[in-house]
């Protein structure tokens, strides 16, 4: 027999790993019959929950991310923290599998009690990241984790809702890999609080050197963030775990500064407005596809929209019609 909610709140609020996990998959379920008792828990434990630092990390496949995220968040237990780790895995579109191989790429901090690694299967959700990660930072925080680190697969539209659940947004960059003009171009360097050019070691590090320049240059070309955060450039090696406390201090520099200026808790409550929203489009969305007008009839409109027999428009204002009938 499944734990009750008030079971499984009471076992994350004491730091339950295995409740805590067993409510995560309850969360991330599909099945509707699931819903509900997601939701009253995620209600129970929203109380418990925004006494953490959350942490965005990206960057493009190849960067180190994973060897990163285990060295940054060893060093932060190290140091007494209590990390929860949100890897998202891509899932094949086809086969709609994932390879969730982030625990063991993680091996030594999946075995660190004072850790948490929870990797989810991305599907069909908003950019690549897990459809319920928002609320799965919510329940880590309940069971008492105080750092919580949200990767993403760096492709896509992810970056952007990672930036939308986030305090700080780590930028991973690696040097000599053709990917510093693409970085400039591209909008993330905008989201970013912070660059790390990682794999700083050996002879990597001149051109690391060389990197953090060039960045350092080319942020100066973007607008300054409505709170006077200056986005900075630093290096490490996740490998050789040098450059680590540099970018923790950066982090706590910016939490200081953001929170003694309410920055943080204004961003905190636009976040909560945009997934509320967020939450309506993709409820709606759910809606009208399960609807059964909608399956009979999808088809047949779609048929016709494509041999000109009906404009989109007028084809899907029937849909919507149809959707409304019982």
């Amino acid at each position: 027999m499944s734990p009750s909610v008030a079971e499984l709140t009471q076992g994350i609020l004491k730091g339950d790993i295995a409740a805590l996990a067993r409510a995560i998959t309850l969360v991330e379920s599909t099945n509707s019959s699931h819903f509900q008792k997601s939701n009253a828990i995620i209600d129970q434990c929203l109380p418990h929950s925004g006494n953490s630092i959350r942490i965005g990390i990206t960057g493009v496949p190849g960067v180190g991310k994973s060897t990163f995220i285990e060295t940054f968040g060893s060093y932060l237990t190290g140091n007494g923290k209590k990390v929860a780790v949100l890897a998202v895995d891509p899932s094949s579109s086809i086969s709609k599998g994932s390879i969730l191989g982030d625990k063991t790429r993680m091996q030594e901090l999946v075995k660190d009690k004072n850790a948490f690694i929870r990797p989810s299967p991305t599907g069909h959700s908003l950019g690549g990241v897990a459809r319920k990660t928002r609320e799965t930072i919510t329940l880590c925080e309940a069971a008492g984790f105080d750092t919580i680190l949200v990767e993403t697969v760096g492709v896509g539209q992810s970056e952007t809702a990672v930036h939308g659940m986030v305090d700080f947004f780590l930028l991973l960059k690696l040097a000599g890999a053709g990917d510093e003009l693409q970085g400039i171009k591209r909008g993330i360097m905008e989201m970013a609080d912070a660059i790390v050019i990682n794999k700083a070691d050996g002879s990597n590090i001149e051109q690391a050197n060389l990197a953090k320049a060039e960045f350092t240059k080319a942020l100066h070309l973007y607008p300054p963030k409505e709170n006077g955060w200056t986005t900075e450039v630093l290096s490490c090696s996740a490998i050789q775990k040098t450059g680590i406390s540099e970018i923790w201090k950066l982090i706590q520099t910016y939490i200081d500064s953001t929170t003694a200026k309410d920055h943080i808790t204004a961003k905190r409550r636009n976040q909560n407005k945009y997934w509320l929203l967020q939450t309506i489009e993709d409820q709606l969305k759910q809606q009208f596809y399960g609807n059964k007008n909608i399956k009979l009839h999808l088809d047949i409109m779609v048929r016709k929209v494509i041999d000109g027999e009906i404009s989109p428009f007028t084809a899907a204002q029937e849909l919507l019609n149809l959707a409304k009938k019982p």
